[in-house]
Formats: C-alpha cells, sequence, structure tokens
C-alpha cells in the first residue's frame, strides 16, 4: 500500500455533479470606476454595466427612483427572506410570468447565473444595484425561462415513484428487476423458509414473511438483504482492481450518502454507496477502480483519469451512466 504522507490528504470523493450553466451578457459600457471583469466559468463575461432605464413592472419591489437594495430613509428596510446558503429570496415580474430566484453577494466581479433542479440562483458583485442584476435577468428572459423548463422536465422524466411494499412488488438489483413474494421460497421448511432467498434464474426474492406482514416490516427486510448483497459483491471486486492496480485497501465499509458514490481517504479506507447495488457488476467495478485509483492519485487530475482508465478502460460509459442516475433518482426505499 501507498505510504501515507506526513501531511494528511483530505478524503477524494466521486460525487454526483450537477448542472451549472453560467450566463455572460453582452458587452455595455463600463462604469468608469470599474475594472474589466475576468472570464466566468471559461467563457468571456462582460464587466457589469450602468443598468438602463427600465419599467417599473420589470424592478419586483424595486421603485423607478431606487436601484438598490436600501430602503429609503424615511421607510422602513424590507425584510427579504433569507435562504440557509445566505442567499436572498427575490421575484421578478417578467411579462405575465413570475420568476423566482435567490440573490446573494460576494466578492466576484461579474454576475453569475446558475440554474437547476432548485431554481434560478444569481451571485453578483456587492456594489451591483438591484436594477443592474433585473435588467441582466430580463434581456436573458427566454434562456431563463427555457433552460427551467428543460430542468422541470428532466426531474419529472426521471422521478421514480415510492415502492408500495407487497407481493410482487419490483425493485433493481445488479441492473436487473427483482420481483419481491413475501413468503419463503418454495420447498423450504423450518428456518430456512423464514429467511431470504434469490432466485438468479427467475429473478425472484423470498422473503420469508407471513402473506400479510406489514409494509415497514417488507421494506427493513428487503433493505437488510440488499445492504447484505452489497458487502458481499464490494468485497469481491475491491480485490480484483486493486490488484490490478497494484495497491491495498485497509478496509471497505457501507456509505447511505445521499450525493456521493463513493470515497477514499488517504489511510486507504473506502466507503462505497451501497446504492450501487441498484446498478449493473460493470457500473459497480468504475466506482470501486475509482475510489482504489485515489491511493494512486488523491485528487482528479489527468493522471488519475489516466490511472482510472489503465485498469477500467470504459469508465466514461459507466460515468456517464452514474451521472444521469444520481442516488436521489433511485427507488425510494
Amino acid at each position: 500500500m501507498q505510504k501515507t504522507p506526513s501531511r494528511q490528504r483530505p478524503a477524494a470523493a466521486l460525487d454526483n455533479p450537477q448542472l451549472d450553466l453560467p450566463l455572460n451578457f453582452p458587452s455595455e459600457p463600463r462604469l468608469s470606476s470599474v475594472a474589466p471583469s475576468p472570464a466566468m466559468s471559461g467563457t468571456s463575461a462582460a464587466p457589469v454595466a450602468s443598468p438602463p432605464a427600465m419599467p417599473a413592472t420589470l424592478r419586483g419591489d424595486i421603485t423607478p427612483t431606487d436601484t438598490t437594495e436600501t430602503a429609503s430613509p424615511s421607510a422602513p428596510p424590507s425584510r427579504t427572506p433569507i435562504a440557509p446558503d445566505g442567499s436572498r429570496y427575490r421575484q421578478l415580474m417578467l411579462g405575465s410570468q413570475m420568476l423566482d430566484y435567490r440573490l446573494k453577494r460576494s466578492s466576484r466581479r461579474t454576475i453569475g447565473f446558475t440554474i437547476d433542479g432548485t431554481g434560478l440562483a444569481i451571485t453578483a458583485p456587492r456594489w451591483v444595484t438591484i436594477g443592474a442584476i433585473e435588467s441582466a435577468i430580463a434581456e436573458k428572459e427566454k434562456w431563463i425561462f427555457k433552460k427551467l423548463t428543460e430542468w422541470q422536465t428532466r426531474v419529472e422524466q426521471r422521478a421514480v415513484p415510492r415502492i408500495e411494499w407487497k407481493d410482487g412488488a419490483q425493485l433493481p438489483y445488479l441492473g436487473q428487476n427483482v420481483t419481491v413474494m413475501m413468503t419463503g421460497a418454495p420447498g423450504t421448511t423450518g428456518k430456512s423458509a423464514t429467511q431470504p432467498a434469490f432466485d438468479t434464474e427467475t429473478g425472484v426474492l423470498w422473503l420469508g414473511l407471513p402473506a400479510l406482514a406489514d409494509g415497514q416490516v417488507i421494506r427493513e427486510r428487503v433493505q437488510r438483504w440488499l445492504h447484505a448483497q452489497a458487502l458481499q459483491v464490494f468485497g469481491e471486486r475491491l480485490p480484483v482492481y486493486a490488484a490490478k492496480l497494484g495497491v491495498e485497501f485497509r478496509a471497505y465499509a457501507l456509505s447511505s450518502a445521499s450525493t456521493r458514490w463513493g470515497s477514499c481517504s488517504s489511510e486507504g479506507k473506502i466507503r462505497l454507496n451501497w446504492r450501487l447495488i441498484h446498478f449493473p457488476v460493470h457500473v459497480i467495478d468504475y466506482v470501486v477502480a475509482h475510489e482504489l485509483a485515489h491511493l494512486r492519485e488523491m485528487n482528479h487530475s489527468a493522471r488519475f483519469w489516466a490511472t482510472v482508465e489503465s485498469i477500467f478502460p470504459d469508465f466514461r460509459e459507466a460515468r456517464h451512466t452514474l451521472k444521469h442516475h444520481p442516488p436521489e433518482l433511485l427507488p425510494l426505499l
């Protein structure tokens, strides 16, 4: 096993990436006191310019004479709801549509737009007025609503209904649908008839429970079986790829992380999400190879991906599968 360096490295993890959609708005005359803005997210971003005149209906709670977040001295300051990350919830009327968004101030020098499953989030310099921010929003109205609609459609198409725990319930296991049956496997007696048994030929999981077992009892029995299978399968695959790479891991355990498929510490301890047991073995192998590769490269550099490819050449296909099936969108157990 690779020797642990004197300075402990942070654990590397395989996360489920979110879609980040940066938005650059067109070049406009710069404020005389503002330096040109740096590029944003690998693309050119124009510096924030003074906002053009804009109808009051486009500025939400901003009056025509006030384009800042500060209320006039004679009026009490407005209390905008604050999100857990410190951003403020705001609304903007665009034509006949109301747009909800979150605004966060930072020391950055450009206005950043991000659209994901939670909606529109904007990060803007502290000195930029609300009027300038909402002018930029108005300019990109069609793009914003198009991306919000795409995200909503994406979530609806990928959403998985909650499993109804009863005879005949189905769930994915190693890439195939498994049918759950309450009673013991045919031909079993005594204690064996009360234990889960999986028939690989028919794809039936016999639970060994009373026919009228409570749904919660059924769910717990299935989840314990899946955990046991995950431990067994992961324990079989890890040594295979460790040998290919010529590394040793100290221990492995199951994880229940909601956005992470696996992690590897600098001490050689590996954690794998038990929900991987829903996927075909080649997808599990990719995550195993990914985490073991961190014993060589505790990062995601070009050398790291070359290491992964050296023991798992088809990693791109498996990575694509996981990207489109994050843990939170798997069957609700």
